[in-house]
């Protein structure tokens, strides 16, 4: 009995994180998962709609891994950087964020973007993510923000500062269009497109510019 929990800790210890990265073509894509194969193995990776936009099918890539194992599975998830990666490994420590939250955070933020929302201790930005209440988008804002700090991870430009600075105006676009019947992760993403091109339109030119992009 001792050994077998031995073994469990050993298992767990020194092999939760055996691969850094997969470089290979990617056979399948869609929103949620990329099969890169590599040396004739593919391997199916969890991703998030950020890293879904930086991979192109049929094309030789590289993606961060970061491994789920479990007694009854073997998970990876895949990111298209090192900071993205880093961000989500952040995000599943703490309580109450699982992996398809922070997916799903990722999915609605980009790398940069959440960081300036964890900075600026936007919690607002936070709760229209589907599944983030008040509480969790406080505590992900106190437990991140020290800890992003010791990594020393921070935003890559200012363009998020002033997209989250002007976020009332995208939180009603976003807010208009999910009444419209789009999907609140659609209706994020062409929205932070927007106000990364131009942060000062009005709520009326996001919603009728967004509309053209769904």
């Amino acid at each position: 009995m001792l050994s077998l929990h031995l073994n469990k800790w050993f298992f767990k210890k020194y092999l939760q994180q055996m691969i850094e990265y997969l470089k290979g073509e990617i056979t399948e894509l869609d929103p949620t998962m990329a099969v890169i194969e590599c040396h004739g193995v593919g391997y199916a990776c969890a991703i998030s709609v950020y890293t879904y936009d930086h991979l192109k099918k049929g094309q030789v890539q590289k993606i961060y891994v970061s491994e789920s194992i479990r007694e009854d599975a073997h998970l990876l998830y895949g990111f298209s950087s090192k900071q993205e990666r880093e961000l989500y490994e952040l995000l599943i420590t703490v309580s109450g964020v699982g992996p398809n939250t922070a997916r799903c955070i990722l999915s609605s933020l980009s790398p940069d973007e959440l960081v300036a929302v964890v900075s600026s201790g936007n919690d607002r930005q936070l709760k229209n993510v589907k599944g983030i209440g008040t509480k969790t988008a406080q505590r992900i804002i106190v437990d991140l923000r020290d800890k992003m700090g010791k990594l020393g991870i921070s935003a890559a430009t200012k363009d998020s500062s002033v997209l989250i600075a002007s976020n009332e105006n995208g939180d009603e676009a976003i807010q208009a269009l999910m009444a419209l019947g789009y999907q609140q992760a659609n209706a994020q993403k062409a929205i932070s497109k927007l106000l990364a091109k131009d942060p000062t339109m009005s709520v009326q030119a996001l919603i009728k510019a967004g509309l053209h992009m769904m």
